[in-house]
């Protein structure tokens, strides 16, 4: 492992993650933990609203699992950290947006790593798979979150036969919200970031949960849950000086002052 596998930089309220494991921006244990600390770190900072998570140079964005490390005994199923592989898949309570500026190959535990982010943008020359099934194994993140993302006979495909598809193709199927050149790509994950930093933080936080929470339940349930403030995101939002900020923003024909609380 390279003495800092994790890159981070702030820029006002935006956090950027940046993956930098020569040759390939794998990731084995200690790294994982290592995104875990980071990304619940980022959680609970009040400062920051939104992060981009990217990897180092302009091949790899990450291909998952560090194989190497597995041969040498790190064990596969062994202590990923808080958040589970690449600290964002399980990470309880992550009402922040996070964009995945993927800037290369992108696949096996990578794309699941990108699919547990909020917006992909990618470069031209990025390209994404899930190659699990040629090792004998399945993608298990991948399996439960991609057939729900794009149309589920692309997503199946994708997962039975381990096949590639470039990045125009994957933004044909929704994959990924845009298609950038390379040296373009952190740019515009910037300015995306930036617009959504400036937005209101405790609606980003609302939207997050309900999202999160609603994808198993049923519509009505979901609802009602929204509309009686029994999301605690939502209940905070409905309480909030911000909620009137808007409210009298708009009547005074002003930008509003988003202060979180």
């Amino acid at each position: 492992m390279t003495a800092h596998p994790i890159k981070t930089r702030r820029d006002g309220a935006v956090l950027e993650v940046t993956i930098d494991r020569p040759k390939a921006n794998a990731i084995d244990l200690a790294t994982s933990r290592i995104m875990g600390d980071i990304f619940a770190d980022f959680r609970d900072d009040t400062d920051l609203r939104v992060a981009i998570v990217t990897g180092a140079g302009e091949k790899f964005f990450c291909p998952g699992w560090d194989l190497k490390a597995a041969a040498d005994g790190d064990e596969v199923d062994g202590d990923y950290g808080q958040g589970g592989f690449g600290g964002l898949q399980e990470l309880p309570n992550m009402n922040k947006p996070v964009i995945a500026a993927v800037n290369g190959i992108c696949c096996g535990g990578g794309l699941e790593i990108a699919l547990s982010t909020d917006i992909i943008l990618a470069a031209d020359h990025a390209t994404f798979a899930l190659p699990e099934i040629r090792s004998g194994t399945i993608a298990d993140a991948a399996s439960i979150r991609l057939p729900k993302r794009i149309p589920y006979h692309i997503a199946m495909e994708m997962l039975m036969t381990g096949r590639w598809l470039d990045a125009e193709e994957a933004h044909r199927w929704g994959l990924v919200n845009r298609v950038a050149a390379a040296d373009a790509l952190m740019d515009e994950a910037r300015q995306m970031a930036a617009m959504i930093a400036a937005g209101p933080p405790l609606v980003m936080a609302a939207i997050k949960e309900v999202v999160r929470e609603a994808e198993a339940m049923r519509f009505n349930d979901a609802l009602n849950r929204v509309t009686k403030r029994q999301f605690q995101t939502v209940d905070r939002l409905y309480g909030s000086e911000d909620l009137h900020e808007g409210f009298r923003a708009f009547a005074e024909k002003r930008d509003p002052v988003w202060r979180g609380r």
